[in-house]
């Protein structure tokens, strides 16, 4: 369970309706595997499992109360030596009455019983007939040859090893209600919920099952494990297909398809969860289980088992801000595309301006600001040659991104100006006494701040904005020369990862009709990224590839999403990294370059502090205004010594 990642499984076991030892004995089985073959940690067993939910009036039987009683004392016995915890179906009587109960077993004992609060007793459910809800404050009965087991809804199962792993339960209903017990359950600190379930199989169910198991989780920032009653059960009049389920905040992790083989088994992480919880202002979580009127009950998973690693079975995406379906990925290069522009547009509207400047390069950053800059103008109604791209040839501009910065220009309509920066650079250089065939940081940002400062005077000759290029992987890496390309009055890219910028550029080539646009287009994101500040080699090619100085953006944009959406530490980021990207880059290099993020993600926060307006567009930002508050001066040590003790 290193890092906060717990296997959990659910397991629809085939059943024999009212034939306890039989389904003891598929439960001890199935229950078996999943933590011996799959590693599981958490296992859930389906509603009623030990008995088969569709007895109906068999529960009023003595004789089968009492089988599943001592079938539950069977069930624990037989478990008693897996690292886990169980959660299997069980009819529990309690006084005079019969209740549909969550039995929670570790390492032989019977640690508590969570009865289902909805009954539901109508369509084909009559639950009612047979079963009373259960109470949320806990009591004890005797159950399993146990006594005084805590009985009640108002349970909490808290890992000993991992104080992130805090179970709860829900029965099938429960999920369903308008007020499910597992807002309560989260609220008082459970990461994990459990759903024991008997859904039975109807024309579109599974997909609104799905839904609502996904949604529930990512409303209550948890992970959800869901294990319904499959084919074993009585077909009199319905049938169960035994879908099972597992996501986490929204995602689905795993899921076994509805008539599948009856297993669905992933990591949830804990860490993670409870990280966003913390984040979350607005998740109002109790200080304490018992603050909550929640009884908190201990187990363990082993002495081992903080420092086990958990085999990741579940998808990481190696390209966060990049869906992988492409048609996904073209819905949100549309969505991306639209909050840029419209943001633009309102701030174009709010200063009455009818001309925007921008820097045109030939690279990627600057074709993207002047596409959502054209569309920003066609929203307005304002023609597109009020935009103003200044192509501005310096020491290592070479013909390639010279030539595609004027024929994209022309093809969308833009006003072309070419103001060259060599000589004004060269003057700079006299002024301040500095070798022009010193090619250091001097040299390179002395180019970035003519042009910045050329762009700013012709915004101001024809009272206009200067549109910002530089992208989020750039902000994060402080890949910008302050107060030079860094600065901007209104920055469309600033949110956007250079991952997704090389697509959402892709996706105006294949979409936008004009031939001449796309090949021009297609060329750019051929081209290596580069400042093009030093001079061009000596056939006139790029000399300065960006991804050969700070790292490949492809890793460096895991890494941000990692330590900037999900706050993870680095040893786990590059765990993660090696896990979804060791295929492409050996461990060493993955490790070289995300030292060389933490190192500059810290370094350059000032550029970071004073960063001009633009919108965001997903769920990681860099603003100092929004999602990332930090210090400038702040001390990267930590994290460093934790990437050096790898």
């Amino acid at each position: 369970m290193r890092d906060g990642f717990v296997k959990v499984a659910a397991v629809t076991p085939e059943v024999r309706v009212a034939d306890v030892a039989f389904n003891v004995e598929a439960c001890v089985a199935a229950a078996r595997e999943a933590a011996e073959k799959d590693g599981a940690a958490v296992i859930v067993l389906p509603e009623l499992a030990l008995t088969g939910y569709t007895c109906e009036d068999l529960f009023w039987q003595d004789a089968l109360v009492r089988a599943a009683d001592s079938g539950l004392a069977d069930f624990a016995a037989a478990t008693a030596d897996l690292d886990a915890l169980l959660l299997v179906g069980v009819p529990v009587r309690a006084g005079a009455k019969l209740y549909n109960c969550a039995a929670v077993v570790s390492h032989g004992a019977i640690l508590g019983l969570v009865p289902k609060t909805h009954i539901p007793n109508y369509n084909e459910f009559y639950e009612g007939r047979h079963f009373v809800p259960g109470p949320a404050d806990p009591v004890t009965v005797s159950v399993g040859g146990e006594k005084d087991v805590l009985f009640g809804t108002n349970l909490l199962f808290s890992c000993l090893e991992l104080p992130e792993l805090v179970v709860a339960a829900e029965i099938c209903e429960d999920l369903w209600v308008a007020a499910p017990p597992s807002f309560a359950h989260a609220q008082a600190g459970a990461t994990l919920i459990c759903n024991l379930s008997a859904s039975n199989a109807v024309v579109g169910k599974a997909d609104y099952r799905r839904d609502l198991v996904r949604g529930q989780s990512a409303r209550l920032v948890c992970g959800y494990v869901y294990a319904s009653a499959g084919t074993g059960e009585s077909t009199q009049d319905l049938v169960f297909s035994g879908h099972d389920l597992v996501a986490e905040n929204g995602r689905l992790l795993a899921e076994g398809k509805p008539f599948g083989d009856g297993r669905a088994v992933s990591e949830v992480d804990v860490r993670f969860l409870a990280a966003e919880r913390t984040r979350m202002s607005t998740f109002e979580c109790a200080a304490a289980a018992e603050e909550a009127g929640y009884v908190s009950v201990p187990f363990s998973l082993g002495t081992d088992a903080a420092a086990r690693e958990t085999p990741l079975t579940r998808w990481v995406d190696p390209h966060p801000f990049v869906p992988s379906d492409a048609a996904r990925r073209a819905e949100r290069c549309e969505d991306v595309f639209a909050i840029q522009a419209h943001g633009l547009a309102k701030r174009l509207a709010h200063t009455h301006s009818t001309r925007a400047v921008i820097g045109l390069s030939g690279g990627l950053d600057s074709t993207l600001a002047l596409l959502v800059t054209v569309r920003a103008f066609d929203l307005l109604g304002l023609p597109r040659d009020g935009v103003i791209a200044v192509t501005m040839p310096g020491f290592g501009t070479t013909d390639r991104t010279y030539n595609n910065a004027c024929e994209l220009a022309r093809t969308v309509g833009a006003e072309l100006r070419e103001i060259g920066i060599a000589a004004s650079v060269r003057q700079h250089f006299s002024d301040i006494g500095h070798d022009e065939s010193v090619h250091d940081v001097t040299y390179e940002n002395s180019q970035a701040r003519e042009r910045t400062q050329i762009l700013m005077d012709v915004a101001n000759q024809e009272g206009g904005l200067v549109i910002g290029t530089g992208d989020l992987s750039e902000l994060a890496l402080g890949w910008a020369t302050y107060n030079g390309d860094h600065m901007s009055m209104y920055a469309v890219n600033a949110s956007v990862p250079k991952t997704l910028v090389r697509h959402l550029v892709r996706y105006v080539a294949d979409t936008c009709g004009d031939a001449a646009e796309s090949e021009v287009l297609l060329d750019v994101l051929d081209t290596p990224v580069s400042p093009e500040l030093l001079p061009a080699t000596g056939d006139g090619k790029i000399a300065q590839k960006t991804e050969d100085l700070v790292g490949p953006y492809e890793l460096h944009d895991f890494f941000l999403y990692e330590v900037l959406r999900r706050g993870t530490n680095p040893a786990k980021v590059y765990r993660l990294a090696r896990y979804t990207l060791g295929e492409k880059y050996d461990d060493a290099t993955i490790l070289s370059w995300l030292k060389v993020f933490y190192r500059r993600y810290f370094a350059q926060q000032f550029k970071r502090s004073c960063l001009p307006d633009g919108p965001k567009v997903g769920s990681a930002a860099m603003s100092p205004r929004g999602d990332l508050r930090m210090p400038s001066d702040a001390c990267s040590a930590l994290w460093l010594a934790e990437l050096e003790a790898l």
